[in-house]
C-alpha cells in the first residue's frame, strides 16, 4: 500500500493528501501559436520571464493573451527561499542595456499593461532599484499609455531604493508577502515579515497615490485564521490589491506541500478581503501575483 502523506489543518486533524492534484489545479499544457511567438521573442531579446523561471501554471493562458511578466537582473537569485523554483547562487553581471530591451519587447507586443519583476540582487549597491526605475521610464517612453506594474524584492528595506523606484512612477507597486509570519523562518529565511509591513508604510509615505499590491501563497502549513490575520495586518499598512493562490512544490528539494486549499476556501478569503477594504482581491487555486494583472488594474481603478 502506498505511503500516505498527511497534513495538519487549522483544526489539527490529520488527513491524507490525494495521490494526484485535484481537478481544479489541472491546466492545459502551453503550445499555442502566440505562446511560441512570445517564447521566441524573449530568446531573441535575451530576456527572462518569471512565467518560465517559476514554472507558473498559467503560462499558456497568459502568453496566448499576449501578456507576460518580465524578470530583469538575470535569472539567478542571491537568496534561496524554500518554495521558489528560481535558481539561486552568484548572479551574472548586471546588463545596463536590459531596460531598453524590455521596452523594445513591450512595444513589439503592443502591451497595455506590463509587469516587471526580478530576482533578489543583494550583491548590488542599490539592490537592483535603478534597473527597475530605468525600465519603467523606458517602457513609458516607448509605449505611451502602457501601465507598468513592478513586483519588487524587499531591497533589504532600504528606503533610498524604494524611493528610486517609486519616483519613476509605476502604476502599481507590488511586493509579495508570500506566507504568514510563523512560517517566515522556514519558508523565506532571507526575508522578514516586519520588513514587508514597513516597506508598505514607506511606499505610502513616499507616493500615497500609487496603489500597492501583495500576494500570499497557501498550502505550506498555515492555518486559515493565520491567513486572515495576515490580511488584516496588510490592511493596516493600506495595501490596496491582494492575490492568494495555491503553493505547488517545484521539486523534492523544496518545502513540503501541506495541503490543497479548496476553491471554496479561496472564495471565502476573497469575500473576507473585500470586507476588510482591499480594492481588489484575486483569490483562487491557480492565481499568481501577475495572473489577470490587467483586470486587477481596472478593478482597482488605476
Amino acid at each position: 500500500m502506498a505511503e500516505h502523506l498527511y497534513q495538519i489543518m487549522g483544526r489539527h486533524r490529520a488527513e491524507p493528501l490525494p495521490a494526484r492534484k485535484p481537478s481544479w489545479l489541472k491546466v492545459k499544457a502551453p503550445g499555442g501559436a502566440n505562446y511560441l511567438r512570445l517564447k521566441q521573442l524573449m530568446r531573441d531579446l535575451d530576456l527572462h520571464t518569471v512565467c518560465e523561471e517559476a514554472h507558473c501554471p498559467n503560462v499558456g493562458e497568459c502568453w496566448e493573451h499576449g501578456t507576460a511578466t518580465f524578470m530583469i537582473l538575470g535569472d539567478v537569485c542571491t537568496r534561496n527561499c524554500a518554495y521558489c523554483a528560481v535558481a539561486h547562487g552568484r548572479p551574472p553581471k548586471f546588463d545596463p542595456a536590459e531596460p531598453s530591451r524590455v521596452a523594445e519587447a513591450a512595444k513589439a507586443m503592443s502591451l497595455q499593461h506590463l509587469v516587471i519583476t526580478s530576482v533578489d540582487r543583494d550583491d548590488l549597491p542599490d539592490f537592483g532599484a535603478w534597473a527597475f526605475a530605468e525600465t519603467i521610464r523606458q517602457v513609458h517612453e516607448a509605449v505611451p499609455g502602457c501601465s507598468v506594474e513592478v513586483l519588487v524584492p524587499d531591497f533589504q528595506g532600504n528606503e533610498d531604493s524604494i524611493r528610486l523606484v517609486l519616483e519613476a512612477r509605476p502604476e502599481i507597486y507590488n511586493h509579495n508577502t508570500e506566507t504568514v509570519p510563523r512560517l517566515y523562518k522556514k519558508a523565506r529565511p532571507g526575508g522578514r515579515y516586519e520588513r514587508v509591513l514597513e516597506i508598505f508604510r514607506m511606499s505610502k509615505r513616499i507616493a500615497p497615490d500609487i496603489p500597492t499590491k501583495t500576494g500570499i501563497i497557501l498550502g505550506m502549513g498555515e492555518t486559515n485564521e493565520e491567513v486572515l490575520q495576515t490580511m488584516r495586518e496588510l490592511r493596516t499598512v493600506d495595501v490596496d490589491i491582494l492575490t492568494l493562490g495555491q503553493y505547488l512544490k517545484p521539486s523534492d528539494d523544496h518545502i513540503a506541500l501541506d495541503r490543497y486549499v479548496t476553491p471554496e476556501e479561496f472564495t471565502m478569503f476573497r469575500e473576507e478581503g473585500k470586507k476588510m477594504g482591499f480594492k481588489h482581491v484575486e483569490s483562487g487555486p491557480l492565481v499568481r501575483s501577475s495572473y489577470h494583472a490587467w483586470e486587477q488594474v481596472q478593478a482597482a481603478g488605476v
